[in-house]
């Protein structure tokens, strides 16, 4: 998990129950922003479009904004505090840039953390990639749990997954480790992979992919929901070979890891039946040692949770 943290310039009075912290989930298609109270409780929230197309930079400037006036609120009704600040993003955030991390036009150039510091004026602040944060708030509140090896998979607008051992988050020597999205299909001209710039699982079983795969089998314009729920036989026959060709990747990681458990989250988990009855098949018929499958506590939340444990942290390591 990369991070950036600086310390403030003067020494502050301990944490105080009146205290806050606030989490912002940077997503490619939604901004998520809460502030928390210091045993990890939301308490004033807000969500914000990406709108993606109009680039990075106003992403960026409204979450300030919005976040911003979260604090004042927050801080007027408890009289407390705001002691830090955590922020998740898709791909590998560095203090300079964010890798592979193409849905929103010029996120990759961002120098993400510095923006947050400086636009918030908060010298406490923790950045570091959604899926793996996501992963640590499962770890301490939710479904992984008391298990040890452990996966988390994320299933949204992108695929990825967070691998938990002895108690923390794999990183991977570039912090890229659980970027399952890059998991080549063995095509055989190598177009579609990763050293030109494509995410071929993603691009099939990603959330916005099976809308535009959706969109060009039946016309109209469909979202991943759309799709699920589409009485065409033609939408079921393309979420099961969907499904069935993450599942068989799902399982590939169980046999690496060997993992107690499995948590599943992400926007497709609202057909967690489905979803869940087609990893869990091929589970039992392909790993040797079948993990057990859950959905994530924090299905629909996990990354903002996971901002918010960072900025806790951050507040317990001063």
């Amino acid at each position: 998990m990369k991070s950036v943290a600086r310390d403030a310039d003067a020494p502050q009075a301990y944490p105080t129950d009146r205290d806050f912290v606030l989490g912002i989930d940077f997503g490619g298609t939604k901004i998520a922003l809460a502030t928390a109270s210091l045993d990890g409780e939301p308490l004033e929230s807000a969500r914000l479009e990406t709108e993606a197309t109009r680039g990075a930079s106003q992403a960026v400037a409204r979450a300030l904004e919005r976040a911003k006036d979260l604090v004042a609120v927050t801080r007027r009704a408890r009289n407390g505090r705001c002691l830090a600040v955590g922020a998740v993003s898709p791909g590998i955030v560095y203090a300079d840039r964010v890798l592979l991390a193409p849905n929103v036009p010029g996120w990759e150039q961002l120098g993400l953390p510095g923006m947050l510091i400086d636009g918030l004026g908060h010298p406490r602040t923790e950045v570091a990639t959604d899926v793996k944060a996501a992963a640590l708030a499962e770890l301490r509140w939710g479904s992984l749990r008391n298990a040890d090896p452990a996966i988390l998979v994320i299933l949204g607008t992108g695929l990825a997954a967070a691998v938990v051992i002895g108690g923390e988050v794999l990183q991977g020597a570039n912090g890229a480790a659980g970027e399952i999205g890059y998991s080549s299909l063995g095509d055989a001209t190598h177009e579609t992979e990763a050293a030109n710039g494509r995410a071929p699982l993603e691009e099939i079983a990603g959330g916005r992919a099976i809308g535009e795969r959706g969109s060009r089998l039946l016309g109209g314009t469909l979202t991943a929901a759309d799709v699920f729920a589409h009485a065409d036989p033609r939408a079921r026959v393309l979420v099961e070979e969907t499904l069935a060709q993450l599942a068989v990747h799902v399982a590939n990681m169980a046999i690496v890891v060997d993992p107690a458990r499995i948590a599943v989250g992400g926007g497709l988990m609202s057909h967690r039946e489905v979803v869940l009855a087609a990893l869990q098949e091929r589970l039992r018929s392909a790993v040797p040692f079948p993990p057990e499958l859950v959905a994530a506590r924090f299905v629909h939340d996990g990354s903002l949770r996971g901002a918010i444990a960072l900025a806790l942290d951050a507040v317990t390591s001063r």
